[in-house]
């Protein structure tokens, strides 16, 4: 190590050769250099055109900036003057942990001719080893952990009394004792940049200053990761001006709406980094949809991975309440809007709201939607009243009464009609094509006839001209056909394939064959007789009747330009992101209604895709008797978005009030109604309670708890005196931690309080009972002579699960042999238990289809209750936890959730947790050798692509990347568990 000497004392070369660099820097000291507040490296093509005079545009330059006037560049080939030249040469002999500790030497030798903004960003930068390796540590912040902290004054001063060459002794004895790690240097010096530029970013936005460093108050490898994983060079004009504004740099709520693929989503993932990374702050990201969620948990764990945060998934059955207390790293919480009021109540019960940092919110407008809307405004209220440090941003495409949405959320509006591709928007009557346009007087301009020859059997058979519509764009380009029904997307599929010209097998003929194997392996040799028929043609259909393998499969054959053509419902406008060169609607209807405006924007804002298209069309097919409707439609402002809280009461009003009281955000009848006037309702009353005062709706709705037995206490109008207080009953904070719809809470706990009685756990049918969800039981028509045939191939311990549930042998059998019936036996019941036989077929066969075929239901429909199970079997199993009585249920949900959750043999479990793998995709991996997490956490994306068979390059990152941080989160959370039992009480008897 040391040539010809025993150690380095007696290699005198090296130590003069050190004294020399020392006096050389210290010759250096009065040079005067103006360094940056701000460093940026490369082509910043992520910053749009507009804003190129703050950047540099050369692949090569570096741009060292003290302001906006003040820059000069520097060649990064240029001739370096020789005292670095010969500083370089050595230090590339020396183990990479002395030439950070040079480094570090250097810049505490060089501290009285740096800049303020450098002095910061050098007292933020720890190069221990252990914080180089955590890109988001920064010891100048308020979560600091460590002992080692290089930004006190007086360590800094203790450094400079002693000489460089004393120092390296010290160092290189040290290494020389050392165990020599192996990390490269260009990885700790990466590392050791990303994380001074993550605390320098910090600290910019710390003190709100307009100056915000490389790539808006992010490292510059937030850019490249984006460039990367998204192909995204450029931000669009109005995304930088949004990010700029001054009320995000404040911290203020904000609420921002454009059109469908404005870019709206780049916005909200920049302002997460920036706070999972810069504020050290927990975020929650809240996503209508299952599929949604799953799809952006895939999309940010390749970030998470790279910079050090976890993402964790909230939907169905998966979540834990409150989530682990993260010592280090922070967490993305991407959540349904459902797991997402839970996750709430969880941090408000525990005392750590405060945590979060920031909540965004997509599709905004669905406050005015129903049930989930009621709940969406409920978790909003609850944030905004008891954190004051929570910032909340709601974007929307669709969006009318803001000003009534900013009332309610505190919030800024930002708005622009920008589009990155123009949308042309047309309505089809007969034969003739019109323009829509809101300046002529009927809304409508003449621009062409239909060119395309129908035959008379032709026009019987499509007398919609879809056929010659869509002719115009498919195969070269993607069309989807939005359908009223899920059977008229099916019969467009079809209709379109029986007339279609045979030249339209021949396009990409071997990856349509592919497809159908694909789908066929789905359904254990099954395959839907409409898609065999449709997709060698590159059409299929697209609804809620195709299980979740077969769904993900048509998705990602659309979006690679395999099939060309969709023909699908309203829910798609909704779902993942699908765009098309045309979208077509094919009437004016969802199901039976008229259409609104919100879902026509939502419909034809898929047209048009980002740097493929130059340009989208709308094409909306018209009835002459729906002419004038259309009219209307089209020229109408979005529809008004309305506070839920009072139609939807069990689930709304009364559910809110009762979680109010549980998590003591408010305990008195005045506390109560302090809160509801910050509500969406609150603002609306006087449109919404026209009848009865919001305080008297109030009053009802307490005295309602009272009396079902959730809520304890008396209501009075004035707070005089603590008997006024209400308390929550033990039935009733199991329900709001259960999120168990309050119309069912007593029901459920009667049958679990009578299941102690009597559990039959000889097979999983009478758990599986306990776990069938309430809500579906009235869309349930049994089958009679199915439901006599999946009796009696029960056991007679099972059959005794029949009886004791309440639904007799003799009226099963009167049913099926259409006897007339005497004995009331309760439909709900009847119907909950043939749901039951369902979910118990499904776990011993595992195959939606043989299961949707032996009950002659949909295998969509299978699909949705197989979800809908897991579900509500969480939430029946956190009910339990909270109720001492029931204890023995904790195991034995536990287990069944999983069971519900995966639905697949017990070995493909642990892969099917990751993000994005389903059950083909699990077999796949298995068989392949990929058995385990770790296996696939640590499997190459390129193997993967060559063994697994119709998976991409980006999915098999996407998978790698899900793995390794589904890994992470779990070690993490075994590793705060360790240090939480190692951790020293500080309240230890006897000591002081």
């Amino acid at each position: 190590m040391f040539g010809d000497h025993d150690s380095f004392y007696g290699n005198d070369s090296l130590l003069a050769e050190v004294d020399d660099i020392e006096k050389k820097y210290l010759q250096d000291k009065n040079k005067n250099i103006k360094v940056a507040g701000e460093i940026i490296i490369g082509n910043q093509s992520g910053i749009h055109q507009k804003k190129q005079d703050n950047f540099s545009n050369s692949e090569n330059t570096v741009v060292l900036k003290a302001d906006k006037e003040d820059a000069f560049q520097m060649n990064e080939n240029d001739t370096v003057d020789s005292n670095q030249e010969l500083t370089e040469s050595i230090l590339d002999d020396l183990p990479s942990s002395q030439l950070l500790y040079f480094e570090k030497m250097r810049e505490l030798s060089s501290g009285s001719r740096i800049s303020p903004v450098s002095e910061r960003r050098n007292k933020c930068v720890n190069f221990s080893l252990d914080e180089i390796r955590s890109p988001s540590f920064c010891p100048d912040t308020e979560h600091r952990n460590r002992p080692t902290d290089f930004s006190s004054e007086s360590k800094c001063d203790l450094f400079k009394t002693e000489t460089l060459k004393d120092h390296l002794k010290s160092a290189m004895t040290g290494n020389a004792k050392a165990q020599t790690l192996q990390v490269s240097k260009t990885k700790q010096l990466k590392e050791a940049v990303l994380s001074e530029e993550i605390c320098v970013a910090r600290k910019t936005i710390e003190s709100s200053s307009v100056d915000i460093g490389p790539f808006y108050g992010l490292p510059s490898k937030v850019k490249d990761l984006f460039r990367q994983f998204r192909g995204i060079e450029m931000l669009y004009e109005w995304q930088h001006d949004c990010l700029m504004l001054e009320s995000l740099q404040q911290r203020k709520n904000l609420i921002y709406s454009l059109p469908t693929s404005g870019g709206k989503t780049l916005v909200a993932e920049i302002i997460i980094l920036q706070e999972l990374l810069c504020r050290q702050k927990d975020v929650l990201m809240i996503l209508p949809y299952v599929a949604i969620v799953q799809e952006k948990v895939r999309g940010l764990s390749s970030f998470g991975i790279e910079l050090g945060f976890l993402v964790e998934e909230y939907a169905g059955s998966k979540g834990r309440f409150p989530p682990i207390k993260r010592r280090i790293k922070k967490s993305l919480y991407i959540a349904t809007i459902e797991k997402g009021h839970a996750l709430v109540n969880s941090l408000i019960e525990t005392e750590r709201i405060d945590d979060l940092g920031l909540v965004v919110v997509d599709e905004l407008h669905m406050l005015g939607e129903g049930s989930r809307g009621a709940t969406l405004e409920i978790t909003l209220a609850k944030i905004l009243y008891t954190s004051k440090n929570t910032q909340i941003i709601g974007m929307s495409a669709t969006l009318n009464n803001v000003g009534d949405l900013q009332k309610f959320l505190q919030a800024e509006y930002y708005t622009n009609n920008f589009r990155p591709v123009e949308l042309k928007e047309y309505v089809k009557i007969r034969d003739s094509i019109y323009a829509v346009d809101s300046k002529t007087e009927n809304g409508f301009t003449f621009s062409r006839l239909l060119n395309f020859k129908y035959s008379s059997n032709l026009e019987k058979a499509d007398p919609d001209h879809i056929i010659a519509l869509v002719t115009e764009v498919i195969p070269k380009y993607s069309c989807l056909i939005f359908c009223p029904t899920k059977k008229n997307c099916e019969n467009v599929a079809s209709m379109l394939c029986k007339y279609l010209k045979k030249e339209f097998r021949a396009h990409r003929e071997k990856e349509k064959q592919d497809l159908i194997k694909n789908l066929e392996n789905i359904g254990n040799g099954s395959v839907c007789p409409i898609l065999k028929q449709t997709v060698p043609f590159g059409i299929a259909y697209h609804h809620s009747g195709l299980t979740n393998d077969e769904r993900k499969s048509i998705e990602e054959a659309y979006s690679t330009g395999v099939l060309c053509l969709l023909a699908c419902t309203a829910t798609l406008a909704a779902g993942v992101n699908l765009p098309a060169r045309r979208v077509i609607l094919r009437a004016p209807y969802v199901a039976n209604d008229f259409l609104k405006k919100n879902q026509y924007k939502q419909m034809i804002g898929r047209a048009g895709r980002a740097g493929i298209d130059s340009a989208g069309e709308s094409i909306l097919i018209v009835q002459e008797k729906d002419k004038h409707l259309v009219q209307d439609l089209v020229n109408s402002p979005l529809e008004n978005c309305y506070s839920s809280l009072l139609l939807e009461l069990t689930k709304g009003m009364q559910s809110l009030l009762l979680s109010l009281v549980g998590l003591k955000i408010a305990v008195t009848h005045e506390e109560v109604n302090n809160f509801m006037c910050s509500t969406l309702l609150g603002i609306q009353q006087q449109l919404l309670s026209k009848e009865k005062s919001l305080s008297e709706i109030i009053k009802d709705g307490l005295e309602n708890l009272i009396e079902k037995g959730l809520l304890k206490g008396r209501i009075c109008e004035k707070d005089h005196n603590s008997e006024c207080t209400l308390t929550i009953t033990p039935l009733g904070k199991a329900t709001y931690k259960g999120s168990i719809d309050l119309a069912y809470c007593n029901l459920l706990y009667r049958e679990l309080k009578k299941g102690l009685e009597g559990l039959i756990l000889e097979s999983n049918l009478h758990l599986l009972y306990l776990a069938t969800p309430y809500d579906m039981t009235s869309n349930c028509s049994p089958d009679w002579m199915i439901y006599l045939k999946q009796f009696n191939q029960l056991s007679a311990a099972e059959q005794k699960v029949v009886d004791i549930v309440g639904v007799p042998e003799s009226f099963i059998t009167k049913k099926a042999s259409g006897q007339a019936i005497r004995k009331n036996v309760d439909s709900a019941v009847v119907n909950r238990l043939y749901l039951s036989f369902v979910l118990y077929t499904l776990l011993k066969e595992t195959n939606i289809w043989s299961v949707s075929e032996k009950f002659n239901m949909s295998r969509g429909y299978v699909q949705n209750l197989l979800n809908s199970a897991a579900s509500f079997a969480s939430c029946v199993l956190r009910f339990s936890e909270e109720l001492e009585e029931f204890w023995v249920y904790k195991a034995l949900l536990t287990e069944l959730t999983k069971k519900l959750t995966y639905c697949v043999k017990t070995e493909l479990i642990p892969l099917m947790e990751v993000a994005g793998v389903l059950e083909v995709r699990a077999k796949q991996l298995y068989d392949a050798g990929y058995k385990t997490l770790a296996h696939l956490a640590n499997a190459n994306p390129e193997t993967l692509v060559k063994v697994i068979e119709h998976l991409s390059r980006s999915q098999a990152k996407q998978i790698v990347s899900s793995a390794k941080m589904l890994l992470s989160e779990k070690a993490e959370a075994l590793q705060e568990e360790v240090e939480e039992l190692l951790k020293v009480p500080t309240d230890i008897p006897g000591t002081c």
